[in-house]
């Protein structure tokens, strides 16, 4: 991917340049906000990483212009900023994501993937498939092996956000919003629960397990 990134804090950004390269990606960085809204709106990205407070602009003004000159690249706006009424201002400014510091740069990785697959013109997979293990959407059936697997509903789509991700960390943070729509932290075991309910029903009796914990990161299903 093609990546901009306009953060002001130069050991950060240098941080997320060097990580983001590692995984493979193309960064290039500004580090005030003009020159940041300059590039973003001079050049194609495929998505961009605004941080909130930025000089000579903030991140919001910047996204507010870009979305209203219909810019529709997604953005993930990083921000200190983690109260409810914070993360609502920078969705409503236009931001397609909102992640507070300090964050980890696995979850960062892994939002800014789910973002550029969002804006893909290719369409949503009907049907998923991780070693053995078949999901569809359309009729809601699970089997492994050959073997159907009944899922509650809470399973069924915990378990088809994971397979969508297949080979990636998926963290906490984006199962609570994603599976169970939550944008803050319950304080909960309900993650924990679910996924032992899950790894039962998937991988018990086989020599093989699919499902993952990635110790400090999250989960992972992958063969």
């Amino acid at each position: 991917m093609k990546i901009l990134l306009i953060e002001d804090d130069r050991e950060a950004a240098s941080y997320l340049i060097q990580a983001l390269d590692e995984a493979g990606h193309v960064t290039h960085h500004a580090a005030d906000g003009e020159t940041g809204y300059a590039m973003a709106s001079g050049m194609d990205y495929d998505v961009l990483i605004v941080d909130r407070m930025l000089p000579r602009r903030d991140g919001l003004s910047i996204v507010e212009s870009l979305r209203a000159e219909g810019d529709k690249t997604p953005v993930l706006i990083l921000s200190a900023l983690g109260e409810v009424d914070d993360r609502v201002k920078g969705l409503r400014a236009g931001g397609d994501d909102y992640l507070t510091k300090p964050y980890a740069f696995a979850e960062l990785l892994a939002r800014v993937e789910v973002l550029a697959r969002r804006s893909s013109p290719s369409e949503a997979a009907t049907s998923y498939e991780v070693g053995g293990l078949q999901l569809d959407r359309l009729s809601r059936k699970v089997e492994r092996d050959g073997e159907a697997i009944l899922l509650q509903p809470r399973e069924f789509r915990l378990l088809e956000y994971l397979m969508k991700n297949a080979g990636k960390v998926v963290t906490r943070t984006m199962l609570l919003e994603n599976v169970w729509d939550y944008h803050f932290d319950p304080q909960t075991n309900v993650i924990d629960v679910h996924m032992s309910r899950l790894r039962s029903k998937i991988d018990k009796g086989h020599a093989s397990p699919l499902l993952h914990t990635v110790r400090g990161a999250g989960y992972m299903i992958r063969e």
